[in-house]
């Protein structure tokens, strides 16, 4: 799944292509996706500019002067900007034209990602309200952290993997930044303390910084914008590498075990 630095990638990668562009139509070959694409959109969207793109979470927000695309690429999609004349492709569900030449194509195999329009405030759409913060934001420190784990016994993984507490914190990047911190993947946030919350804040900021700098993770359903797969997991320290020697203790050995359902990589020698 297309995690915070894929779809950041995503995002800078279409931004030069479409900002300021004018739309000259909407293709809809597979409306249904999570939930159907809007057919309104079809109509709405041909003749407006795009004004801007941002990223909430994994979210994309497309904006227009009338409202607002909000895109997540699930598990498997990805958009890329392509000429208008460029045959789609079996899985290739949405096309939005542009008055320059340019196509912006939504690809998803597995249709889990999702295409939705709202004329309200984007941030106020159910999807998006209740949402923590962003890990680069200044809210988003060591004492927040410890105020939110309070009387919590929850595991240190799950939490920060949750994203009413932060979001982005996606499945590798939390067992890179929990091996990093030198934290047990299963701990409890209630023994957790100031120092060591803040360490593990400086390291989930700069684990995806990385990530972000480097492209995004190769994963076998993750390609940026330009079909070219990410690069980040040359610098995996923990994920993937269960039964490998451990980069830092050297005596101990990476294993593995499932945490909510997703697989979860770390050294028990040096993760306490």
């Amino acid at each position: 799944m297309p995690e915070l630095p894929e779809v950041e990638t995503t995002r800078r990668g279409i931004e030069p292509h479409i900002l300021n562009q004018k739309i000259s139509q909407v293709i809809i070959r597979a409306p249904k996706l999570r939930w159907p694409i809007p057919k309104s959109i079809a109509k709405e969207l041909p003749g407006q500019k795009v004004i801007s793109i941002e990223r909430r979470a994994k979210y994309l927000l497309i904006k227009f002067k009338t409202g607002t695309l909000i895109m997540h690429l699930g598990m498997s999609g990805r958009l890329q900007t392509l000429t208008a004349q460029t045959t789609p492709q079996k899985h290739d569900h949405v096309d939005i034209l542009f008055s320059n030449g340019n196509c912006l194509r939504y690809t998803d195999p597995r249709r889990f990602g999702s295409i939705l329009w709202t004329t309200d405030a984007p941030l106020q759409h159910e999807l998006l309200a209740e949402l923590g913060p962003e890990p680069f934001d200044a809210a988003f420190t060591g004492k927040y952290l410890l105020e939110k784990a309070h009387k919590k016994s929850i595991a240190v993984k799950k939490f920060i993997m949750d994203a009413k507490i932060v979001v982005g914190v996606g499945n590798i990047y939390a067992s890179e930044a929990l091996f990093a911190a030198a934290l047990h993947p299963t701990r409890s946030v209630k023994t957790i303390t100031l120092a060591e919350w803040l360490t593990l804040v400086q390291h989930i900021q700069r684990i995806l910084k990385q990530a972000i700098k480097k492209g995004g993770t190769t994963l076998k359903d993750f390609l940026d914008t330009s079909g070219k797969p990410g690069y980040f997991s040359q610098k995996l320290q923990a994920y993937g590498r269960d039964g490998e020697s451990c980069v830092r203790c050297d005596s101990g050995v990476i294993e593995s075990l499932v945490i909510g359902q997703r697989n979860t990589f770390f050294c028990s020698n040096c993760q306490l």
